[in-house]
């Protein structure tokens, strides 16, 4: 399953938002991404066309299960980075940028030993 980061990004943020706030919206993403609307409905016209995305009458967006396996995984990841280089001193500001780098481009190897360390930490 290859996509592009971007798309990642954008599938991330929607299921950030739907947890945060129950619902998702172009307008939400544009902001939580510092995209403009115009960007986002490119974006969310290419994910619904892939399988990624619905979106209802009231344009609300929601991720398929396709969609959401993605979502999910890269969350898993930024979260797990971020914590991990939280425990390294990096404030959480900063930890947070950095884990949104680095979260699709780490090796799956790499990842699993960084995720195993924060288990350990938190034991």
């Amino acid at each position: 399953m290859t996509i592009r980061e971007s798309a990642e990004d954008y599938l991330e943020s929607i299921l950030m938002l739907k947890e945060e706030k129950h619902y998702a919206r172009a307008v939400d993403i544009a902001g939580r991404l510092n995209v403009t609307k115009p960007s986002v409905s490119v974006a969310m016209k290419h994910l619904r066309e892939e399988g990624y995305i619905t979106v209802d009458d009231d344009n609300l967006i929601s991720l398929t299960e396709k969609g959401y396996a993605i979502a999910s995984r890269i969350y898993d990841r930024h979260t797990t980075l971020t914590k991990y280089l939280v425990m390294l001193g990096v404030n959480e500001q900063t930890a947070r940028a950095d884990a949104c780098k680095m979260e699709h481009d780490l090796s799956e190897e790499t990842y699993q030993a960084m995720k195993q360390a924060v288990l350990n930490a938190e034991q």
